[in-house]
């Protein structure tokens, strides 16, 4: 395994492990302050960081598509009524 396949492995395996712990969160309705939410989320943040730092896509196209997934929230969700930017 090369070392982008091992990146992305990773990258995988940790939004895997975050989609878990998304899901308990809800069915033990453990919202804030989750250790295992925030550890999961630095994880898959870190990389991100990595497949930026490798060059697989750069904080500006990153930026751009945060900004477009924003819109459609504001349009199909209320995440934005009670929340601001």
């Amino acid at each position: 395994m090369n070392r982008l396949q091992e990146l992305l492995t990773i990258t995988m395996e940790e939004c895997g492990e975050l989609i878990q712990a998304c899901s308990k969160a809800i069915r033990c309705e453990d919202y804030h302050d989750n250790k295992k939410l925030i550890e999961e989320i630095g994880d898959v943040k870190c990389m991100i960081d990595l497949i930026q730092q490798y060059d697989l896509v750069s904080s500006d196209e990153v930026n751009s598509r945060v900004g477009v997934k924003k819109l459609k929230l504001k349009k199909w969700s209320s995440l934005y009524e009670t929340r601001p930017d």
